[in-house]
């Protein structure tokens, strides 16, 4: 999931070569995220994009967009963006939370 992979590299987590396929890079989440990894052979904490859960686990999005409003303090021109995330928070729904973080971040090339 391209998107997953967009909120890895925002958050800044280190890259790591997969156990199994040294062409395919997995991020270590751990220093933010802890989380177990029984879908593959990769260390818990350590996961593939598509294996990333930023769209259904808020235990996963809240520490985003925790990043997404420091990011935000430090931006003078803020109100549109800040907007848009409190609105989505507003919805308690997860699905519009996670299109406003990456909408965030897709706009404003804050990687």
């Amino acid at each position: 999931m391209k998107d997953n992979k967009l909120i890895a590299e925002f958050m800044g987590f280190p890259q790591q070569t997969d156990i199994v396929d040294d062409r395919t890079t997995a991020y270590y989440i751990g220093d933010v995220i802890k989380a177990n990894n029984a879908k593959n052979q990769n260390p818990d904490d350590v996961f593939h994009p598509d294996d990333m859960l930023f769209n259904s686990s808020w235990d996963w999005l809240m520490p985003v967009v925790e990043k997404c409003f420091d990011r935000l303090m430090e931006d003078d021109n803020s109100d549109d963006l800040s907007f848009c995330l409190n609105d989505a928070l507003l919805t308690t729904n997860i699905d519009e939370v996670y299109k406003a973080v990456v909408n965030f971040i897709k706009n404003h090339d804050l990687i």
